[in-house]
């Protein structure tokens, strides 16, 4: 709850910014009965919460009241006795307010963070059903900033915006019935004074508002230039373009600018403590007056502590009156974060599993196209009428020029994507009647781009089976010939690799990507270009590595070195998304087609550079 002094400490959030103002959430049952839902769970402490808000809010307002019975009763009538009651007994009142708070600010809190919980587990689990699309389609960001600082966010309405409004009506309304009670005519000369004192809390306000909205502008300019400065990539590029010095000035630039709005800032908020104090002591003396006028010349019956007890109740209407009026700023954004969390829940699940999905007893890896057509956009197609199959135990490789959808191909596999028409089958099949965990443990895909997590590589092999025994996990490393590596390691198998496996060369992280394929013995290997952003030396050992895999299993291999390609019983030549040759590479190469092209202009030159 915000403190009795002017402002309540909202002044810097009681303004829309113009893209809130823009973005402004449609308000409708429907999403008031949707927030209700989070709420519903926790009705039981929600209503202990609330009669905490309502009693404490209450209670805090006794002492004020109680304060002009100390004066009139104990002090001005000389009486010890009641004196000493009254002082304890608003102490008694004070301390059993504040244990309430206490009990109200722990049960708000606990339900706030399990309402967080609640959303984020929900959150989670909903974006990892998502389909490949909505990862490469959406900002990574803005994926990250839904799952904190919009939930986060949440939190902070509950434990603020709701329960503020509920205390700050409360109290209100009982100060505002006491000072009717002690006299109507003073009760009348605050509720006209109140609302005055609001005006400059509004101005500076805005004027903050305006100096946080240019900070916060000028912070993102900061960040962007250490993250992009800061990072291996771009320290790397400054070097090497020797730009130290210009990006020093553009750091000291924004850096000055900051500096400054951090200073207009602060004084922004002197100033108007300085006015607000001196117009707030307005009030008070107003009272006094009107009160010893009455007092003095019409109404014997109106005392000193009565008089006393009116200005403190008038205190105490300072902070509730400036929250509610700024109450349409917290609720605009309060609706905001719950739309945009929405927004995410909202989106449409693309690949999901069947109801009755089919879990076959033994994988064997045959796949089969029939009629495939696929498109990331409707007005671009980027696989047509693709038919092809690939018998358990053989080997297949997918050629073509960049971008004529190889690698799209092997994403329909495991279902990354689904087909727009036609059909993919995994021993006989259709993958959308499989079930999804079935299919994809069973197929086991190497790409260019290694991923690794920060960890050891032991803990990067465990990630796809995690209760393998140590000699699994050494078959698994010997033959993806990685182990004579790991071996030299003073740590072993407990190595860490850095972020993304930066301490590890390519070839290194390729082969560990290996061993973690192999440790989960799938049915489908698929190799998409594993060897094609490496050095000879170490392409030889991930040659060395597949060989031997693409003979003793079902594989699909994506690649640009002839030798790759003469392991496959049979070569896919793709262009434009459409099949436009297949047969083997002495079959091939004489045609005078798109694969002689190829061979020509880059398979050839491949096979002399390994020579």
């Amino acid at each position: 709850m915000p403190g009795p002094g002017p402002g309540g400490g909202r002044m810097g959030r009681a303004f829309l910014s113009e893209e809130e103002k823009a973005n402004r959430p449609k308000v409708t049952k429907e999403l008031l009965v949707r927030i209700m839902s989070y709420l519903k769970p926790y009705w039981k402490q929600l209503i202990v919460t609330l009669i905490c808000i309502a009693v404490s809010s209450t209670m805090s307002i006794l002492p004020s009241v109680l304060t002009g019975k100390i004066i009139d009763e104990g002090l001005i009538g000389r009486n010890m006795r009641l004196l000493i009651i009254y002082i304890i007994l608003s102490l008694a009142v004070t301390l059993g307010s504040n244990m309430i708070g206490v009990a109200e600010s722990y049960l708000n809190t606990w339900i706030a963070q399990h309402i967080s919980y609640d959303m984020r587990n929900h959150m989670y689990k909903h974006l990892q059903s998502m389909s490949q699309r909505f990862f490469t389609s959406n900002n990574q960001g803005d994926i990250i900033t839904r799952m904190t600082s919009d939930i986060s966010g949440v939190e902070q309405v509950i434990t603020s915006t709701y329960t503020s409004i509920l205390s700050n009506v409360i109290t209100l309304v009982v100060a505002l019935v006491a000072m009717f009670q002690k006299n109507w005519i003073l009760a009348a000369v605050g509720i006209v004074i109140v609302p005055l004192f609001t005006i400059p809390t509004r101005a500076a306000g805005k004027t903050r508002w305006e100096i946080t909205n240019e900070a916060q502008k000028c912070n993102d300019e900061i960040n962007g230039i250490l993250n992009e400065t800061m990072s291996v990539s771009g320290q790397t590029l400054v070097k090497l373009f020797c730009r130290e010095d210009y990006e020093y000035d553009k750091y000291e630039d924004a850096n000055g600018r900051m500096i400054k709005l951090n200073i207009r800032q602060s004084m922004a908020g002197r100033w108007f403590r300085v006015v607000i104090t001196t117009i707030t002591s307005v009030g008070p003396m107003l009272l006094y007056l009107v009160g010893g006028i009455l007092m003095m010349k019409y109404d014997s019956s109106l005392t000193v502590g009565d008089i006393t007890v009116l200005v403190a109740l008038l205190g105490r209407m300072y902070g509730p009156v400036n929250s509610l009026l700024n109450i349409q700023v917290d609720w605009i954004r309060s609706m905001a974060l719950f739309t945009r969390i929405f927004e995410y829940f909202d989106m449409k699940v693309e690949i999901e599993n069947p109801e009755n999905p089919v879990i076959p007893k033994e994988a064997h890896g045959n796949v089969r196209f029939e009629n495939v057509c696929f498109s990331y956009e409707p007005e671009r197609q980027i696989l047509k009428n693709i038919n092809f199959e690939l018998k358990s135990g053989s080997s297949v490789a997918i050629v073509g020029p960049s971008g004529s959808g190889k690698s799209t191909m092997i994403n329909l596999i495991p279902r990354l994507y689904d087909v727009n028409e036609g059909a993919v089958y995994f021993d006989d099949v259709d993958v959308r009647q499989l079930d999804l965990k079935y299919l994809r443990s069973n197929i086991g895909i190497v790409t260019q781009d290694t991923y690794l997590f920060n960890g050891t590589i032991r803990e990067n092999l465990l990630y796809v089976k995690p209760d393998a025994t140590e000699a699994e996990l050494i078959e698994a490393c010997e033959n993806a010939n990685i182990y004579d590596f790991i071996q030299n390691q003073p740590d072993g198998l407990d190595t860490m690799v850095g972020n993304r496996g930066l301490k590890l060369s390519g070839g290194e992280k390729q082969r560990i990507s290996i061993a973690r394929v192999l440790l989960k013995n799938p049915a489908l290997m698929i190799f998409d270009e594993a060897t094609s952003a490496l050095d000879s030396i170490s392409e030889a050992k991930i040659q060395a590595a597949i060989d031997p895999l693409v003979e003793s299993r079902t594989s699909i291999l994506i690649a640009h070195r002839l030798s790759t390609i003469l392991a496959a019983d049979e070569i896919l030549v793709l262009k434009d998304g459409r099949i436009a040759e297949r047969g083997q590479h002495k079959d091939l190469v004489g045609k005078g087609g798109v694969y002689t092209e190829l061979y020509e202009t880059q398979f050839k030159i491949k096979a002399a550079e390994d020579v």
